[in-house]
């Protein structure tokens, strides 16, 4: 079901905003539904858990984690651009190990294995977060920065050089080697950042048709805007007009967590499919349908957390957007995978997430 809440206007490329697309999408939606009343208790639960720590949602623990940078610089915004452009599929099959890095003794998989294997090639003296380097990245070059401590290799390595070569390329044609200038050109506007990267990079352009028109997920992007914001802490280069127009970052384990908290469900047919690990394509009803519905599942949280926040006198001046819950639900996932993980979420090879 979807509320009235109030969309902005679309100016991406001819595609609907991610925003306006989930809506449009989860008006129809055939095969995943939102529930009211779970929207409503996780969101009671967490301004509840708010109550008690101010800080139990917040933007201050992205710098906390030990593999992201720690400080607000050019370097950083480099580091990012790599990261974001590189943050797609890493899931592996039920049954194989998993895509491992070690990094200064501990060993991790998933999305922060990408952040390991990063860190570790900088450590090496290898300039990994250059564009001149990425616009000639090989695949042997590649298989060594990306190597892995385990027996699985890296999902796409062939695709990830791609995209290596492909936005260090666009870096130094039209930005000066440097996403910090695609950052400078935005004047501050989350919006206008997100419309330079999708404009200009076409392995961020994560977009797909339904009922004949083009609708944006934007994953990939979004979360480079959001990064910035998070690692500048809304200030200086990460001080963005209209952050909150920004959504959440429609993947495949967000889903995952939202059936949890019974905010999401699936029909019969599509539970089928989710639990036979069938392979989804990109751009198929079922797949845009689940992260549409993961979108606007995040913006109704939003708003009701937001309304139960300005509501209770120990919160004045908290304020949630969907970034922010979008980091809560996924980190939530990864740190409770046991209680989480006997609900299956779909499975895509794409560059989009």
């Amino acid at each position: 079901m979807v509320s009235g809440l109030v969309v902005f206007s679309s100016f991406y490329r001819m595609a609907l905003s991610p925003l306006e697309s989930a809506q449009l999408i989860c008006s129809d939606s055939k095969h995943v539904k939102i529930s009211q009343e779970g929207v409503e208790s996780l969101s009671k639960t967490l301004v509840d858990k708010m109550k008690a720590n101010r800080h139990y949602i917040h933007f201050k623990g992205w710098k906390t984690h030990p593999l992201n940078p720690k400080l607000a610089d050019d370097s950083a915004i480099d580091w990012i651009f790599l990261v974001d452009a590189l943050n797609f599929s890493f899931w592996t099959p039920e049954g194989q190990e998993k895509y491992m890095v070690k990094y200064e003794e501990k060993q991790h998989t998933g999305y922060w294995s990408l952040c390991a294997a990063v860190n570790r090639a900088l450590d090496e003296g290898i300039p990994i977060t250059s564009a001149d380097y990425c616009k000639n990245m090989s695949l042997e070059q590649a298989k060594h920065v990306f190597r892995s401590d385990s027996d699985t290799q890296m999902p796409l390595l062939e695709e990830r050089v791609r995209v290596m070569r492909e936005v260090g390329g666009i870096l130094i044609e039209k930005f000066d080697g440097k996403f910090a200038d695609c950052v400078r050109r935005a004047d501050g506007d989350a919006q206008k950042l997100l419309q330079i990267v999708v404009d200009n990079f076409p392995c961020f352009q994560d977009e797909g048709v339904f009922e004949g028109k083009r609708v944006s997920f934007y994953k990939r992007a979004q979360i480079l805007v959001a990064d910035v914001w998070a690692c500048f802490e809304g200030q200086g280069d990460g001080k963005f007009e209209g952050i909150d127009s920004i959504t959440m970052f429609a993947d495949y384990r967000i889903p995952q967590a939202l059936v949890y908290f019974n905010v999401m469900s699936y029909d019969e047919e599509l539970s089928a499919l989710l639990k036979a690990e069938h392979m989804f394509s990109s751009g198929e009803l079922m797949e845009m349908e689940i992260r549409a519905a993961s979108i606007w599942s995040v913006e109704l949280l939003t708003q009701r957390m937001n309304e139960l926040i300005k509501s209770d006198a120990e919160l004045q001046g908290v304020h949630i957007n969907a970034i922010l819950l979008d980091h809560f639900l996924w980190d939530y996932r990864r740190a409770h995978d046991a209680e989480v993980r006997h609900i299956p979420y779909h499975k895509i090879r794409c560059v989009y997430y």
